[in-house]
């Protein structure tokens, strides 16, 4: 996988926002000078897209308690743009939310990728939302980490504190990887280094909203990411790229990563509408003797009818 094609695929977990500013004239840049060793390669502009896509953005806890390529998703957000009116929705997906997978039957939402790998956790999102899915991004703990680190950090305003004395303590600790510690993330302006944005964004505990908080902090960040992106040059593209080494997979092909670098510029705030599936589209219950998210398909369907078709 070619390394700026990787760097790419970090901004896109920024929500498509803000990116082509900056890094477009460094892509045409390239594309009109001498191809050389080690040097980016040729990108020669391309039609951008005109037809809404969606994509799915896949996490996954991937330490060592768990089997390579057999992980559940922590995070799932379904991105839809539309080129056209510059309008982009991001959909938290609960990770627990109780639905029937296809071709495993009933289970947690966060299961299909599990099973199925991106292609389980497609056909579990587009089974019961009623969506087309067309590409699928995925990314690992460490990837998150690095990503952030080399953007030297996120600043952002914490609204929703966070006191979790059951951290997990799995991240490069294969000794015990079921160990635990105290995270506190208090209210106010702050920046982050990469392992304390994860902190903020994975912590379950102690947090009366659950998972719900945590997918309004998952979206919040992706918007940091995406500031934090126009703060680098050209100077920074290969140590960047060099940060994921694996922590990336994806069903995108280059050429429509580059179409949409053309147009990423013309999405700003208020384009970029953040869908949580809070009651009363949802509520917490049991089920498969374990706490589960029951959805509320006849609200859920219509939202997701409106603001993904």
């Amino acid at each position: 996988m070619p390394r700026v094609w990787i760097v790419v695929l970090g901004f896109f977990l920024a929500g498509l926002t803000g990116l082509g500013a900056y890094f477009l004239p460094v892509f045409q840049t390239a594309a009109t000078s001498t191809a050389a060793p080690g040097a980016l390669p040729n990108l020669n502009p391309i039609e951008p897209p005109t037809q809404p896509f969606t994509v799915l953005l896949l996490g996954s806890d991937d330490d060592s308690k768990f089997v390579p390529d057999q992980l559940n998703t922590q995070s799932m957000i379904l991105i839809r743009v539309d080129p056209v009116s510059k309008q982009a929705t991001m959909l938290s997906i609960p990770r627990d939310l109780w639905v029937q997978i296809p071709n495993q039957g009933w289970g947690k939402i966060s299961w299909g990728y599990r099973q199925g790998g991106a292609p389980g956790a497609i056909a579990a999102v587009e089974s019961n939302f009623k969506v087309h899915i067309d590409d699928y991004v995925w990314i690992g703990l460490n990837g998150l980490v690095k990503l952030i680190d080399k953007l030297g950090g996120v600043n952002l305003q914490v609204t929703n504190p966070v006191m979790d004395d059951y951290y997990p303590a799995d991240l490069n600790n294969a000794d015990d990887p079921y160990g635990y510690y105290r995270v506190a993330v208090l209210p106010g302006a702050t920046h982050m280094d990469g392992i304390h944005a994860l902190q903020y964004v994975r912590s379950r505990h102690g947090d009366v909203r659950g998972d719900f908080a945590r997918s309004e902090r998952q979206q919040q960040l992706l918007l940091a990411i995406k500031a934090e992106a126009s703060h680098l040059n050209v100077a920074d593209l290969p140590s960047l790229a060099s940060a994921f080494n694996g922590e990336i997979k994806t069903s995108m092909g280059l050429d429509k990563m580059r179409a949409l670098l053309t147009i990423a510029n013309e999405f700003n705030g208020p384009n970029v509408h953040r869908v949580v599936l809070v009651p009363p589209y949802t509520s917490e219950g049991w089920a498969g003797g374990q706490s589960v998210v029951f959805p509320d398909w006849n609200q859920i369907r219509p939202l997701v009818h409106q603001t993904f078709s």
